[in-house]
């Protein structure tokens, strides 16, 4: 069920491939992201604009939930325990958060470099050069730069343990909206995963939408999709209080 359609849209951009952004995401507000034309990557960082030594924590974020990929229900936790955003709506099924992101000696590696100056926004970036990017702006710097989300990348293990990209998962038009509990200082990219297997670097756009939330119900999905997921709430429901 997509309640976050019964809202319009306050402010709607596409990221085009190869680039990055951030912005404040204040809480109570959702960001909807649609793979366009399928293929596509986002990578993404959160922070606590109020306090930026508190940033996403993948390995939290998957074995308090007990899971391995994330999807709706699924909420995204802090290394405070808190929940920065819940996976609301997502027709995708599958996103990852333990592969990092596309590092400088990758690309050089497995793609054409294409710089600024010749090829102007066709250029190739990394998704290591893009969070660096958007990170200084806010005054951090490499070591702020904790495991990432992938969103609209499937990776699994084969029978060896092996992590594998599944490039067939790809879906135009998928989206995934996150709604988010706390003020949230959001790092994107749109860079290939560093898994990708294709040959020439995939520039795929990202529509990215910002939406009012609806107020989070008692019986609210995703609070209650985890027991873990009610206790991070419940901290939530403490900061919030300035406790």
């Amino acid at each position: 069920m997509k309640n976050s359609f019964h809202h319009e849209p306050l402010y709607q951009t596409t990221l085009p491939g190869s680039a990055h952004w951030s912005l404040r995401v204040r809480r109570g507000m959702q960001l909807r992201f649609t793979d366009l034309e399928g293929g596509a990557n986002l990578g993404l960082l959160m922070f606590n604009p109020e306090d930026l030594l508190e940033r996403y924590n993948a390995p939290d974020t998957l074995k308090g939930q007990h899971t391995f990929k994330l999807t709706r229900g699924n909420c995204l936790y802090s290394d405070m325990g808190r929940v920065f955003a819940s996976i609301v709506e997502d027709d995708f099924g599958w996103h990852e958060s333990v592969c990092g992101t596309l590092s400088e000696k990758a690309l050089k590696q497995k793609y054409a470099a294409r710089s600024y100056q010749d090829h102007h926004n066709h250029w190739t970036l990394s998704g290591e050069h893009s969070f660096l990017t958007e990170l200084a702006k806010y005054g951090l710097t490499e070591r702020d730069m904790a495991a990432n989300l992938n969103l609209f990348s499937k990776v699994a293990a084969d029978n060896d343990g092996n992590l594998i990209f599944d490039p067939s998962a790809a879906k135009p038009g998928a989206s995934l909206t996150l709604r988010f509990e706390m003020d949230t200082l959001v790092i994107l990219n749109s860079c290939p995963h560093p898994l990708n297997p294709a040959e020439d670097y995939p520039m795929k756009p990202i529509q990215i939408e910002m939406l009012k939330a609806d107020p989070v119900a008692d019986d609210d999905y995703c609070k209650h999709f985890r027991p873990e997921n009610t206790r991070a709430f419940e901290n939530n429901r403490i900061y919030h209080l300035g406790m």
